[in-house]
C-alpha cells in the first residue's frame, strides 16, 4: 500500500484539523496516511514518500508557524534534493494581510520546487476572510485533486 504523509504547519490547529478530515479521502484511495504535527525533514526523507500533502498555514506577517519552522530550516540547509516527490499543497491565510496572503504556504511551495519537488496541480489557498472552516474548501479540492491526478490505487 503506497504512503502518502501529511505535513502540517499550524498555529492554532485549522490545518491540523483540515488534515485530519482530508486522511479518509486518501484512505478510500487506497493510500496509507500518517500526519505529522511536528513535522521534521526525516520524516520526508527518512522512509519513502509515495505521495506527500502539505497543509500549512500562515501567521504574522506570511510566516511559517513555529512547529515546521525546523522542517523547513532543515530543508533548505540540507538540500537534500527532493527529484522524486510529489505533492500538494494546502495554504491557510487571511487575505485581510494584502501581500502576505498565503505567505507560508508559498514559500513553503517555493522551497520545495526549488529542491525538484513536483507539486501536482494547483496549490489551494483558503482565505479566512471567505471561508469559516478552512475543510469546506479543502475536501472537494482533495477528492478534486486525486481524480485530475489520477491518484486513486484502490
Amino acid at each position: 500500500m503506497p504512503m502518502l504523509k501529511i505535513f502540517v504547519g499550524t498555529m492554532y490547529g485549522g490545518a491540523l484539523d483540515v488534515a485530519e478530515q482530508v486522511k479518509p479521502l486518501f484512505e478510500e484511495a487506497g493510500y496509507e496516511v500518517a500526519i505529522f504535527d511536528q513535522p521534521t525533514l526525516d520524516d520526508l526523507i527518512g522512509t519513502p514518500t509515495d505521495l506527500a500533502l502539505f497543509c500549512v498555514s500562515t501567521t504574522g506577517s506570511g510566516d511559517l508557524p513555529g512547529n515546521i519552522v525546523p522542517f523547513a530550516r532543515d530543508l533548505e540547509e540540507q538540500s537534500p534534493g527532493l527529484a522524486g516527490l510529489r505533492y500538494g499543497l494546502i495554504a491557510l491565510g487571511d487575505s485581510s494581510y494584502g501581500d502576505t496572503f498565503c505567505g507560508a504556504g508559498r514559500y513553503l511551495d517555493a522551497l520545495l520546487e526549488g529542491q525538484g519537488a513536483q507539486r501536482l496541480g494547483e496549490r489551494l489557498e483558503v482565505d479566512a476572510m471567505e471561508t469559516f472552516m478552512a475543510d469546506d474548501e479543502a475536501l472537494p479540492w482533495v477528492e478534486q485533486w486525486i481524480d485530475a491526478q489520477q491518484l486513486k490505487v484502490a
